[in-house]
């Protein structure tokens, strides 16, 4: 099993432009190095990731951009995380997709699969958004705030092209090509497929989109 936890609000925030220059000055000076097995995962992704990265035997990698896994095939998902495009290759996306993974959703919003950003991390097309920021860590012992970059992965989307709720188009496209109607989980409405074929027509969709 895997989930992304990411980090603590603040943690991935310094440089890109959502918070006013007082409080990026706040952050510079007062967060913490980000400790990748102490800290909550983002409270925004619900409570079930925290349960799971505190549950015995979870593993977690050493980055902002932190997945969370558990099973016979943690220590491989986890085993390397790029610093930079840490959803793209090489990452614990990649690992997913070359296991033959499978997404599973329960009851949740349909546009939230990070799957998704592994896709978008793929893509060979012009002005995709790529975002640089800056990180906490320790280095040599002292708190030090190194530079990151990604195919932007916040709200205003890794292309200019992007529609509104674009991840929850692919992926309920991808359910009704594939005739998936799901089930009920309790009172969630739930469904389970394959990652690399929904990564086959996310590159298909985001491609035509990113062209026009």
């Amino acid at each position: 099993m895997m989930m992304y936890a990411g980090c603590p609000e603040g943690y991935d925030e310094v440089g890109r432009g959502v918070h006013p220059g007082s409080t990026e000055l706040e952050l510079l000076d007062k967060m913490p190095a980000f400790d990748a097995r102490t800290a909550r995962a983002a409270r925004d992704h619900g409570t079930l990731v925290e349960f799971f990265r505190s549950y015995p035997g979870s593993l977690v990698n050493d980055h902002v951009a932190r997945f969370v896994a558990w099973g016979a095939h943690a220590p491989h998902l986890i085993s390397e995380q790029p610093w930079d495009f840490a959803f793209g290759k090489g990452s614990a996306l990649d690992r997913f997709a070359a296991l033959d993974g499978k997404i599973l959703l329960i009851g949740c919003d349909h546009d939230t699969v990070t799957f998704l950003h592994y896709a978008e991390h793929l893509l060979d097309v012009p002005d995709l958004r790529i975002a640089t920021f800056e990180v906490p860590v320790i280095a040599n012992g002292a708190r030090v705030w190194k530079e990151m970059k990604e195919v932007d992965t916040s709200g205003a989307g890794a292309h200019p092209n992007w529609p509104d709720r674009f991840f929850a188009q692919i992926v309920n496209a991808y359910l009704a090509r594939t005739h998936n109607r799901g089930g009920r989980v309790g009172l969630a409405h739930c469904f389970l497929f394959d990652a690399k074929g929904l990564l086959a027509l996310a590159l298909q969709m985001m491609t035509a989109t990113a062209r026009g």
